[in-house]
């Protein structure tokens, strides 16, 4: 069974940085989708950036492109999220997904519905 945790929000003031983690357990292979993904209460959860497991090739959503970098720690498997020049409206709850994925992936999805595990969440706030 996956079992994904994220830690690492809090609250820093707009321009600050955080860093997002995302430890992982279960995994049976090594071909996975791995993304953070953002939702505000009363919205769909959307895309921030993902990873693919083999060769770590990345996607960023526009808002967060340039500020967010996505990376995969693979003797670990910890998903990261580091987030710098942070914004006011980055502020709501990031979870971490995962979802098996064949060999020769080159993007992963961005609906949320497509992945199958998913962590309970962790907390930013940004002050302006």
């Amino acid at each position: 069974q996956v079992q994904l945790m994220e830690s690492g929000g809090g609250s820093v003031q707009a321009g600050g940085s955080l860093r997002l983690s995302c430890a992982t357990s279960g995994f049976t292979n090594s071909n996975y989708c791995m993304a953070w993904f953002r939702q505000a209460r009363d919205t769909e959860r959307q895309e921030v950036a993902t990873l693919v497991t083999i060769g770590t090739l990345t996607d960023y959503a526009d808002s967060v492109k340039g500020r967010f970098t996505i990376s995969l720690d693979i003797a670990s498997t910890t998903l990261y999220l580091q987030m710098d020049t942070l914004k006011p409206e980055d502020t709501t709850m990031y979870y971490c997904g995962a979802v098996p994925t064949v060999p020769g992936t080159v993007r992963c999805p961005k609906r949320a519905d497509v992945y199958s595990f998913w962590g309970r969440g962790t907390q930013v706030a940004v002050s302006a």
